[in-house]
């Protein structure tokens, strides 16, 4: 018998999409099927996070997670990569050179134990392929899956993944941090507030109006919620078009 996406505790979102919320921070992790190789969007906030995702990607593909892609560098979104050994893992040029202490010390100071987060930044795995402008994923079977690094914006270093309709479903686009909708985006001390309503205009100008958003934490919105979005983000920060 063939399981489905809900009884694993995932969201289907579209044909072969899906997404997972999970617990703590609310952190989205995707789910992209191809034929014989699957895509992760996002890996979870410890070792042991990336676990439980893996047995439920694992049981939907039939096989292994063969893709990884980290939309940016914070520890609630990286620290489960290490648990998809022999993935091919991609980030948006730069992510490789954050300090491993760096993603830390951010996870402990939001609430992750001390041991987890050593744990996680002990193991913790760069991406190989580092996306400058666009990137496209063949996963087979028809389906390809553009990476686009459009920051700096939320981070230095920020990715989304736009994953073309299918079988009459509509385009998916897996935001990372660049869209929240369960809370205010956050702007921490890695965020470049001036560039991020650029990114969220290249962002829908990717997907279109008809796309769903995955947001990095909370639930999918449409590119009104977006745009929305960007304007409180311009005049938070003071940015004209």
């Amino acid at each position: 018998m063939t399981v489905t996406w809900e009884e694993l505790g995932w969201e289907r979102v579209a044909a072969g999409v899906g997404r997972c919320r999970l617990p703590g921070w609310d952190c989205t992790a995707g789910l992209v099927l191809g034929a014989g190789s699957a895509l992760l969007v996002d890996a979870g906030s410890s070792l042991a996070e990336g676990s439980r995702l893996r047995a439920p990607a694992e049981e939907l593909t039939g096989g292994r997670v063969t893709h990884l892609a980290l939309t940016h560098p914070h520890f609630d979104h990286v620290f489960g990569a290490a648990a998809f050994a022999g993935a091919e893992i991609f980030g948006a040029v730069g992510m490789d050179t954050v300090p491993a202490e760096e993603l830390r010390a951010d996870a402990v100071r939001n609430g992750l134990d001390e041991a987890t987060a050593a744990e996680a930044a002990d193991v913790l795995v760069r991406p190989r392929h580092l996306v400058c402008g666009e990137w496209t994923l063949d996963l087979g079977g028809g389906r390809q899956v553009l990476l686009a690094n459009v920051g700096p914006a939320h981070t230095a270093h920020d990715l989304v993944v736009l994953v073309p309709g299918a079988s009459g479903s509509p385009e998916v686009v897996f935001c990372g941090d660049l869209v929240e909708e369960s809370g205010e985006p956050q702007a921490g001390p890695d965020a470049v507030p001036s560039h991020w309503p650029a990114a969220l205009d290249r962002l829908l100008d990717l997907g279109g109006e008809d796309a769903l958003y995955v947001p990095g934490h909370g639930a999918v919105v449409d590119a009104a919620f977006v745009r929305a979005q960007r304007d409180a983000l311009a005049a938070r920060f003071g940015v004209s078009r």
